[in-house]
């Protein structure tokens, strides 16, 4: 029989290294979650996230989409080739939202207000739909606009979404 004051022991060393494990498995996440906001592509081993939207919401938004946003963004959100270069009048055309461009990079409030207030106060010359279109009816168009984007781009934008919102706090590397 082992004595008791050797289990003790053996129990206070199972504790001490099993909180050391913990310790130097929490220094890997020290990373500033802003800094890795500069990613263009999650690595392969990306979980898949559940999407926010359901299929009847995409079914909705693709017709809203068709008419009030194919005309300058594409009809598959694929947005002007050179969007990054500023027209005559100074403005940005049209970006792709089909997860290529920059969409993604913005959390759901941002896009919401984009479509509520138009591009004008970011630089575009999107015009605002606030007037045009029910909070249900943009939110059906994000959700037929983000079902455009890989599992990859989604999980990114997923992760800084929760970030921005004061939800979990980004973990990427």
């Amino acid at each position: 029989m082992v004595p008791l004051s050797m289990v003790t022991q053996m129990t206070k060393l199972v504790l001490v290294l099993g909180a050391a494990l913990v310790l130097i498995a929490c220094e890997g996440e020290q990373t500033d979650p802003k800094a890795r906001w500069t990613d263009t592509a999650a690595p392969a081993s990306a979980p898949v996230v559940m999407r926010w939207y359901n299929p009847g919401q995409v079914e909705a938004g693709a017709a809203l989409y068709a008419q009030h946003c194919a005309s300058c963004h594409k009809s598959n959100a694929e947005g002007t080739p050179d969007w990054k270069t500023r027209d005559a009048n100074g403005k940005l055309p049209p970006p792709p939202l089909n997860g290529t461009a920059h969409a993604w990079h913005h959390p759901l409030d941002v896009l919401r207000t984009v479509v509520k207030r138009g591009g004008a106060p970011v630089g575009g010359s999107m015009p605002a739909f606030d007037e045009k279109l029910a909070p249900q009816e943009i939110d059906a168009i994000l959700a037929w606009v983000q079902s455009h984007w890989s599992d990859k781009i989604y999980a990114i934008w997923h992760e800084r979404d929760l970030a921005a919102s004061g939800g979990l706090q980004a973990t990427r590397k």
